[in-house]
């Protein structure tokens, strides 16, 4: 059974860090198989709005965007997916990022056109599979936060390995009183 560690803090919040949690639930006989962050390691993204979009002058499939990272320009950067338009949010890799599998984002030229940075979709951040458009951020998002804290992607998530006694720890409210 995997929950995130947010979940089990909402019905008992002891003052131990996520390390000592994992290892009180496996005393108490809950064996905590593994507990990792929700997202991969990647640092460097940050809410953006695009502002605008126009059709790349060389490409059929690419679009030019302008977009607010929040550090008091535009951006210029050159982008294939589908789904980005003008009022989106969504999650930009700044020149100098680092994304799962160690991928550096550096300013290039794509066919031509400077592209300072990459709008990402889920499955660039290692979020999901999904990788039909930019993952879309919620309208209320601040632009220019750390995506990791934005998403709140550094949550731990536990992985139980139950036995057939313990069914009433098959919800985080029975895993919470055994904690508690």
């Amino acid at each position: 059974m995997k929950f995130p560690e947010n979940w089990l803090r909402a019905f008992c919040s002891p003052d131990w860090d996520s390390a000592r949690i994992a290892d009180q639930l496996t005393m108490a006989g809950l064996e905590v198989e593994e507990s990792e962050p929700v997202a991969p390691p990647f640092h460097g993204v940050v809410v953006a709005e695009v502002r605008g979009v126009e059709p790349h002058p060389d490409a059929d499939k690419l679009r030019v965007c302008q977009v607010d990272a929040g550090d008091g320009r535009l951006r210029q950067i050159v982008c294939g997916a589908p789904n980005v338009a003008p009022g989106l949010k969504v999650p930009c890799a700044l020149p100098g990022a680092r994304l799962p599998g160690n991928f550096a984002i550096a300013p290039m030229r794509m066919r031509g056109v400077e592209s300072d940075g990459m709008l990402c979709s889920a499955r660039e951040l290692g979020l999901s599979d999904d990788h039909a458009g930019l993952l879309v951020l919620d309208p209320a998002a601040q632009v220019g936060e750390d995506l990791r804290r934005a998403l709140d992607l550094d949550e731990q998530v536990y992985t139980l390995k139950l036995t057939p006694n313990l069914a009433h720890c098959l919800g985080v409210f029975g895993v919470a009183r055994e904690l508690s």
